[in-house]
Protein backbone atom coordinates (compact mmCIF):
# COMPACT_ATOMS: atom_id res chain seq x y z
CA UNK A 1 0.00 0.00 0.00
CA UNK A 2 1.09 3.16 -0.63
CA UNK A 3 1.46 6.25 1.44
CA UNK A 4 -1.27 8.82 1.42
CA UNK A 5 1.78 11.42 1.81
CA UNK A 6 4.81 11.92 -0.24
CA UNK A 7 7.53 11.68 2.57
CA UNK A 8 11.17 10.97 2.53
CA UNK A 9 12.02 9.37 5.84
CA UNK A 10 14.59 8.68 8.57
CA UNK A 11 14.72 6.57 11.66
CA UNK A 12 16.11 8.65 14.53
CA UNK A 13 17.97 6.49 16.62
CA UNK A 14 21.47 8.50 17.44
CA UNK A 15 24.51 7.38 16.65
CA UNK A 16 27.07 6.73 19.55
CA UNK A 17 28.92 9.94 17.94
CA UNK A 18 27.14 12.47 15.76
CA UNK A 19 28.09 16.37 14.71
CA UNK A 20 26.36 18.95 16.51
CA UNK A 21 22.99 20.30 15.09
CA UNK A 22 21.61 23.52 15.21
CA UNK A 23 18.42 23.44 17.51
CA UNK A 24 15.13 24.85 16.06
CA UNK A 25 13.72 28.11 18.00
CA UNK A 26 10.95 25.98 18.95
CA UNK A 27 13.23 23.61 21.45
CA UNK A 28 13.47 24.81 25.26
CA UNK A 29 16.43 22.84 26.76
CA UNK A 30 14.83 21.75 30.47
CA UNK A 31 18.52 22.61 32.37
CA UNK A 32 17.51 23.30 35.71
CA UNK A 33 15.67 20.80 37.95
CA UNK A 34 12.62 23.63 37.76
CA UNK A 35 12.79 23.35 34.09
CA UNK A 36 12.36 19.73 34.22
CA UNK A 37 9.74 19.18 37.13
CA UNK A 38 7.06 17.36 35.93
CA UNK A 39 8.95 15.44 33.04
CA UNK A 40 11.62 13.43 35.17
CA UNK A 41 9.96 10.15 34.18
CA UNK A 42 11.06 10.61 30.63
CA UNK A 43 14.70 9.47 29.63
CA UNK A 44 17.69 8.20 28.30
CA UNK A 45 17.42 4.35 26.90
CA UNK A 46 21.05 3.71 26.60
CA UNK A 47 21.36 0.99 23.48
CA UNK A 48 24.80 -0.72 24.24
CA UNK A 49 27.41 1.25 22.85
CA UNK A 50 25.67 2.40 19.75
CA UNK A 51 23.67 5.13 20.80
CA UNK A 52 20.08 6.51 22.63
CA UNK A 53 16.68 7.11 22.16
CA UNK A 54 14.05 8.14 24.24
CA UNK A 55 12.06 6.44 26.58
CA UNK A 56 8.73 6.89 28.85
CA UNK A 57 7.86 5.66 32.08
CA UNK A 58 3.85 4.14 31.93
CA UNK A 59 4.03 1.88 34.45
CA UNK A 60 6.67 1.68 37.81
CA UNK A 61 8.36 -0.98 35.43
CA UNK A 62 7.37 -0.60 31.82
CA UNK A 63 9.11 1.68 29.67
CA UNK A 64 7.66 2.61 26.05
CA UNK A 65 9.89 3.88 22.88
CA UNK A 66 10.42 3.13 19.49
CA UNK A 67 10.74 -0.59 18.26
CA UNK A 68 13.56 -0.09 15.52
CA UNK A 69 15.47 1.18 18.56
CA UNK A 70 16.24 -2.23 19.83
CA UNK A 71 17.71 -3.17 16.51
CA UNK A 72 21.91 -2.16 15.46
CA UNK A 73 21.40 -0.10 12.60
CA UNK A 74 24.37 -1.65 11.05
CA UNK A 75 23.54 -5.24 11.33
CA UNK A 76 20.31 -5.22 11.96
CA UNK A 77 20.62 -7.48 15.22
CA UNK A 78 18.65 -6.88 18.37
CA UNK A 79 20.17 -5.44 20.86
CA UNK A 80 20.56 -7.88 23.95
CA UNK A 81 18.35 -7.09 26.78
CA UNK A 82 21.23 -6.68 29.05
CA UNK A 83 22.90 -3.98 27.14
CA UNK A 84 20.00 -1.54 27.79
CA UNK A 85 19.62 0.45 30.22
CA UNK A 86 16.77 3.47 31.03
CA UNK A 87 18.56 6.90 32.95
CA UNK A 88 15.24 8.65 33.83
CA UNK A 89 15.40 12.32 33.96
CA UNK A 90 18.58 12.03 32.80
CA UNK A 91 20.28 15.87 32.92
CA UNK A 92 23.43 16.82 33.19
CA UNK A 93 25.32 13.55 33.93
CA UNK A 94 23.10 12.24 36.40
CA UNK A 95 19.91 10.75 36.14
CA UNK A 96 16.43 10.68 38.97
CA UNK A 97 16.83 6.56 38.95
CA UNK A 98 19.11 3.98 36.75
CA UNK A 99 17.37 0.68 35.57
CA UNK A 100 18.39 -2.31 33.48
CA UNK A 101 16.10 -4.34 31.00
CA UNK A 102 14.90 -7.62 32.40
CA UNK A 103 13.01 -7.82 28.69
CA UNK A 104 12.16 -6.08 25.31
CA UNK A 105 9.07 -6.74 23.21
CA UNK A 106 8.64 -5.01 19.89
CA UNK A 107 5.27 -5.20 18.57
CA UNK A 108 4.83 -8.25 16.56
CA UNK A 109 3.69 -6.81 13.41
CA UNK A 110 7.31 -4.60 13.24
CA UNK A 111 10.01 -5.92 11.11
CA UNK A 112 13.11 -4.22 11.53
CA UNK A 113 15.00 -4.24 7.59
CA UNK A 114 16.80 -0.70 8.12
CA UNK A 115 14.54 0.66 5.41
CA UNK A 116 12.09 3.71 6.14
CA UNK A 117 9.08 2.92 5.22
CA UNK A 118 5.74 4.61 5.88
CA UNK A 119 3.40 1.42 6.74
CA UNK A 120 6.40 0.01 9.10
CA UNK A 121 6.09 3.21 11.26
CA UNK A 122 2.02 2.09 12.57
CA UNK A 123 4.08 -0.83 14.74
CA UNK A 124 7.24 0.89 15.63
CA UNK A 125 5.99 0.56 19.19
CA UNK A 126 8.07 -1.55 21.88
CA UNK A 127 7.34 -2.14 25.75
CA UNK A 128 10.30 -2.71 28.00
CA UNK A 129 10.42 -4.27 31.64
CA UNK A 130 13.00 -2.92 33.45
CA UNK A 131 15.12 -5.06 36.17
CA UNK A 132 13.47 -2.99 39.13
CA UNK A 133 10.46 -0.92 39.12
CA UNK A 134 10.61 2.89 39.70
CA UNK A 135 9.24 3.86 42.38
CA UNK A 136 10.16 7.26 43.57
CA UNK A 137 7.25 9.76 43.73
CA UNK A 138 9.20 12.31 41.67
CA UNK A 139 9.23 9.65 38.87
CA UNK A 140 5.42 8.89 38.75
CA UNK A 141 4.30 6.90 35.22
CA UNK A 142 2.38 8.91 32.61
CA UNK A 143 -0.92 7.88 31.97
CA UNK A 144 -2.05 7.04 27.84
CA UNK A 145 -4.70 8.42 26.22
CA UNK A 146 -6.33 8.11 22.60
CA UNK A 147 -4.89 9.54 19.48
CA UNK A 148 -5.13 13.32 19.00
CA UNK A 149 -6.98 14.67 15.86
CA UNK A 150 -5.94 16.47 13.52
CA UNK A 151 -5.03 20.09 14.11
CA UNK A 152 -4.90 18.89 17.81
CA UNK A 153 -1.79 20.41 19.89
CA UNK A 154 0.63 18.45 20.98
CA UNK A 155 4.11 18.49 23.27
CA UNK A 156 7.37 16.39 22.60
CA UNK A 157 9.91 15.76 25.54
CA UNK A 158 13.09 14.27 24.03
CA UNK A 159 16.41 13.57 23.73
CA UNK A 160 18.66 14.47 20.68
CA UNK A 161 22.30 13.65 19.24
CA UNK A 162 23.09 17.41 19.76
CA UNK A 163 21.16 17.69 23.01
CA UNK A 164 21.93 14.57 24.88
CA UNK A 165 22.71 15.97 28.29
CA UNK A 166 19.53 17.78 29.01
CA UNK A 167 16.34 16.76 27.99
CA UNK A 168 14.21 19.54 25.59
CA UNK A 169 10.26 20.60 25.26
CA UNK A 170 8.42 21.50 22.14
CA UNK A 171 5.58 22.82 23.59
CA UNK A 172 2.84 23.77 20.79
CA UNK A 173 3.27 20.84 17.92
CA UNK A 174 0.48 20.64 15.64
CA UNK A 175 -1.53 17.60 14.71
CA UNK A 176 -0.86 18.10 10.67
CA UNK A 177 -2.63 14.72 9.96
CA UNK A 178 -4.23 11.84 11.94
CA UNK A 179 -3.65 8.98 9.41
CA UNK A 180 -4.20 5.18 9.86
CA UNK A 181 -0.38 4.54 9.54
CA UNK A 182 0.86 7.51 11.73
CA UNK A 183 0.21 10.68 12.80
CA UNK A 184 2.13 13.60 10.93
CA UNK A 185 3.28 16.28 13.55
CA UNK A 186 5.13 19.90 12.86
CA UNK A 187 7.42 19.20 15.92
CA UNK A 188 10.98 19.65 15.66
CA UNK A 189 13.05 16.25 16.25
CA UNK A 190 16.94 14.59 15.45
CA UNK A 191 18.61 11.45 15.72
CA UNK A 192 17.77 10.41 19.35
CA UNK A 193 14.11 11.59 19.08
CA UNK A 194 13.10 7.58 18.44
CA UNK A 195 10.49 6.83 21.20
CA UNK A 196 10.05 10.12 22.49
CA UNK A 197 6.82 10.64 23.97
CA UNK A 198 3.86 12.85 22.29
CA UNK A 199 1.82 14.20 24.83
CA UNK A 200 -1.61 15.87 24.75
CA UNK A 201 -1.74 18.33 28.02
CA UNK A 202 -5.42 19.26 29.44
CA UNK A 203 -6.14 20.66 32.58
CA UNK A 204 -2.60 20.09 33.26
CA UNK A 205 -2.41 16.71 32.78
CA UNK A 206 -0.10 15.73 30.70
CA UNK A 207 -0.82 12.53 29.01
CA UNK A 208 1.07 10.35 26.17
CA UNK A 209 -0.48 9.68 22.90
CA UNK A 210 1.76 8.81 20.55
CA UNK A 211 5.92 8.21 20.54
CA UNK A 212 8.19 9.73 17.83
CA UNK A 213 9.59 6.79 15.19
CA UNK A 214 11.12 8.66 12.07
CA UNK A 215 11.73 12.40 10.51
CA UNK A 216 10.45 13.25 7.12
CA UNK A 217 10.15 15.83 4.77
CA UNK A 218 6.40 16.52 3.33
CA UNK A 219 6.02 19.00 0.48
CA UNK A 220 9.75 20.68 1.51
CA UNK A 221 8.45 20.62 5.42
CA UNK A 222 10.16 18.99 7.54
CA UNK A 223 8.04 17.22 9.77
CA UNK A 224 7.72 14.21 12.46
CA UNK A 225 6.26 10.72 12.35
CA UNK A 226 4.42 9.20 15.46
CA UNK A 227 2.80 5.86 16.24
CA UNK A 228 -0.95 6.44 17.57
CA UNK A 229 -0.82 4.30 20.63
CA UNK A 230 -4.46 2.36 20.74
CA UNK A 231 -4.56 -0.49 19.26
CA UNK A 232 -0.17 -1.06 18.74
CA UNK A 233 -0.10 -0.32 23.08
CA UNK A 234 -2.54 -3.50 22.85
CA UNK A 235 -1.15 -5.95 21.23
CA UNK A 236 2.27 -4.87 22.87
CA UNK A 237 0.60 -5.11 27.02
CA UNK A 238 -1.00 -8.51 25.22
CA UNK A 239 2.26 -9.19 23.68
CA UNK A 240 4.34 -9.13 27.41
CA UNK A 241 1.89 -11.38 28.78
CA UNK A 242 1.77 -13.94 27.22
CA UNK A 243 5.50 -13.66 27.03
CA UNK A 244 5.77 -13.76 31.12
CA UNK A 245 3.00 -16.18 31.13
CA UNK A 246 5.52 -18.85 28.84
CA UNK A 247 8.49 -17.88 30.91
CA UNK A 248 6.45 -18.50 34.05
CA UNK A 249 5.50 -21.64 32.46
CA UNK A 250 8.53 -22.72 31.19
CA UNK A 251 9.82 -23.54 34.91
CA UNK A 252 9.37 -26.91 36.53
CA UNK A 253 9.90 -26.95 40.42
CA UNK A 254 11.69 -29.82 41.72
CA UNK A 255 12.26 -30.78 45.30
CA UNK A 256 15.40 -32.11 46.30
CA UNK A 257 17.40 -30.21 45.48
CA UNK A 258 21.62 -30.21 46.91
CA UNK A 259 20.40 -27.93 49.76
CA UNK A 260 17.26 -29.61 50.36
CA UNK A 261 15.06 -27.08 49.23
CA UNK A 262 13.48 -26.43 45.81
CA UNK A 263 15.66 -25.73 42.17
CA UNK A 264 14.83 -24.59 39.10
CA UNK A 265 15.20 -26.46 35.90
CA UNK A 266 14.43 -25.27 32.45
CA UNK A 267 12.84 -27.65 29.91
Amino acid sequence: MRPIFALVLALLAAPATAPAIAEDSGLVGMLTADDARGWESVGKLMMGRRGFCTGVLIDPQRVLTAAHCLYDKETGARTPDDQISFQAGWRNGRAEAYRGVRRSVPHPDYIYSGEDEMERVAYDLALLELDQPILLPQLPPFATDVRPGTGATVSVVSYAMDRAEVPSIQEGCAVIASTRPALILSCDIDFGSSGAPVFSVEGGVARVVSVISAKAEMEGRKVALAVPLEEPLKVLEAEMAKEGAGRAAGVRVIKGGLSGGAKFVSP
